[in-house]
């Protein structure tokens, strides 16, 4: 098997894994509910804020995370939304792994 037949079938498997059959489910049920698809991404913008605001070394003040603490709060009482976090969550840590074990087959950032 070459590197291309390879990913190929890394890709069939993710297709085909549990945790994104899962998230897809539970992503196509939430997308027929308006409040809850509006409150996930606010969420995920301001989350995506945050990480940002980490990543340039600039501080985050107190009141945004708190506005990020509550809404994720909010989102984890509602059902729906809690299974979409959970689903999403379990796919990026499987997509984590997968990256992980890419690098270190690569050595990323390793300059031997």
């Amino acid at each position: 098997m070459n590197v291309y037949d390879a990913a190929r079938a890394l890709a069939t498997e993710i297709k085909n894994s549990e945790e994104l059959k899962q998230y897809e489910a539970i992503k196509a049920t939430v997308s027929q509910n308006s409040e809850i698809t509006e409150m996930i991404n606010d969420f995920q913008a301001k989350q995506m804020e945050m990480q940002t605001k980490q990543i340039l070394g600039q501080e985050i003040d107190e009141e945004f995370t708190g506005q990020v603490q509550q809404l994720y709060g909010i989102m984890m009482s509602d059902p729906l939304a809690a299974q979409y976090l959970q689903a999403e969550l379990r796919f990026s840590l499987m997509m984590n792994d997968i990256y992980k074990i890419l690098g270190e087959v690569i050595n990323l950032g390793n300059n031997q």
